[in-house]
């Protein structure tokens, strides 16, 4: 158990340049939020509804982070800062990171199969602050939610989206520092898919002018024919 813990620790501060130490990230809100939620994790899955739901009050109140006790949450979950919501239905794999104001919200119990309403969060996966990921969609593995998208549809592995409603980054568009990407928000020149096309238009349209130039002038140096 202290190897587990340790590790989880261990985890964290590779995730966090700000945590100097072990006893820095012990104290994290979103540490002792995923602690809290263990316990009621394990009440609300031998059907001791109500003590499970005192303890998410109790962690709510502490933290700023709720997280439903019938949420499914993996190895080495950070959750880094608060004010984060966590559906009952939602599945968190291994080696998640979640950043504040975070929703994973539920929509229609008919959209999800089996009542599910939340989303499905695969192994890797970044999300950034302020992010919406709504009903019971999927999120691939290593894939990355830049902060302020709103995501209403599965996500592929490893990709990466952006906007509202997101949208895929194009890949030559997308620029991270090796290793732990924070925030999962992408730097470039320009990321936003809308205006990334945009501005591929405003290119296209800028050549087809110049082509038109080329040819009004050839046409204006002819020589006029005279008619008979």
């Amino acid at each position: 158990m202290q190897s587990g813990l340790l590790e989880y620790l261990d985890s964290v501060k590779s995730r966090d340049p700000a945590a100097r130490s072990r006893w820095d990230v012990i104290f994290y809100p979103g540490v002792i939020a995923l602690g809290l939620h263990r316990v009621a994790h394990w009440l609300w899955e031998g059907h001791l509804y109500f003590p499970a739901r005192l303890v998410n009050q109790l962690a709510r109140f502490l933290t700023a982070i709720d997280i439903h006790p019938g949420a499914k949450i993996g190895k080495r979950f950070f959750l880094d800062h608060g004010f984060s919501v966590i559906g009952e239905s939602a599945e968190i794999c291994d080696d998640v990171t979640i950043y504040q104001h975070v929703t994973l919200g539920g929509t229609n119990p008919t959209t999800g199969v089996g009542g599910k309403r939340h989303p499905t969060i695969r192994s890797g996966v970044v999300i950034g602050s302020g992010a919406q990921v709504l009903g019971p969609i999927e999120i691939g593995e290593g894939a990355k939610i830049g902060a302020n998208s709103v995501v209403t549809k599965d996500v592929a592995p490893h990709q990466t989206v952006v906007g509202i409603p997101a949208k895929p980054v194009p890949v030559d568009s997308v620029h991270y520092s090796p290793g732990f990407v924070p925030y999962g928000t992408p730097f470039g020149e320009d990321v936003d898919p809308t205006r990334a096309r945009l501005a591929e238009l405003e290119r296209e349209l800028e050549e087809l002018r110049k082509e038109v130039a080329v040819l009004k002038a050839g046409r204006q140096s002819q020589p006029k024919v005279k008619s008979a």
